[in-house]
């Protein structure tokens, strides 16, 4: 263990931590949007006590400029995978049942989701024209920073689309008909895996083309409304059906 982890181990969860997001509605993007619900379902998922905070500077807050950001007692931590791995050291995990090969096959999944989804999304807000004037402009007025700009156009949206679909399925056959990915209980892939679909399920766009590939996938569908009512709507003060947002044209 690290001198780093062996101090975040030594300091007790927080009951007043925070978690610092964008304005949901006015501001946030789709790929902040996905990495902000995955963090939630996580820290959900493992029972501890945060608090939302919503700023429009939450970026220009964050000490890495990713969002969403964690605030526990004297610690900041910034990202999902880092955030993750501070609860982690702090013997919180949805995975310590798992042996080395499901781990193992876990953060395979996870790196997949990572790189094709998150990428997908990216090259949605940036590079599909619709989308960037009528979404990402609005919302974000600060130039598109280097190297994003230069390697998310080299892809077509049609290899954009495939490598999606190729995701999902790979995604759905994984899960099959289980719960989760890993059985009965969630895991840190069943989280994150939540965070990119039911962004993309619920956020209005222009193109609607990456819903309509995760709407192909009845079980992913089922599995992030099954976690949105378990993880999200018994707090909320409106309950959300994907199954009934219609999609626009």
């Amino acid at each position: 263990m690290s001198p780093e982890e062996d101090s975040t181990a030594g300091e007790s969860w927080q009951e007043d931590t925070k978690l610092y997001q964008p304005f949901e509605v006015e501001q946030i993007l789709l790929p902040d949007n996905a990495a902000c619900l995955s963090v939630k379902a996580f820290l959900r998922m493992c029972d501890l006590n945060f608090q939302i905070e919503m700023r429009t500077n939450a970026e220009s807050m964050s000490p890495s400029g990713s969002l969403p950001f964690l605030r526990c007692g004297k610690f900041i931590i910034a990202d999902v995978e880092p955030i993750i791995n501070f609860v982690q050291a702090k013997g919180k995990s949805l995975s310590n049942h798992l042996d080395n090969s499901e781990k193992a096959d876990m953060k395979a999944y996870i790196s997949l989701v990572n790189i094709v989804l998150h990428n997908a999304e990216l090259y949605v807000s940036w590079c599909d024209s619709s989308t960037l004037q009528e979404v990402t402009k609005p919302r974000f007025i600060s130039s598109l920073p280097w190297p994003v700009n230069h390697f998310l156009c080299w892809q077509t949206k049609h290899e954009v689309y495939d490598m999606v679909d190729n995701c999902c399925y790979a995604l759905s056959e994984r899960l099959g008909t289980q719960k989760y990915f890993f059985g009965d209980r969630p895991t840190e892939l069943d989280a994150i895996v939540f965070g990119h679909l039911f962004a993309i399920l619920t956020t209005p766009l222009p193109d609607n083309r990456l819903c309509t590939i995760v709407r192909e996938y009845q079980n992913l569908v089922d599995l992030c409304q099954r976690i949105d009512v378990d993880y999200f709507q018994k707090n909320a003060d409106e309950d959300i059906d994907i199954e009934n947002i219609e999609l626009e044209s």
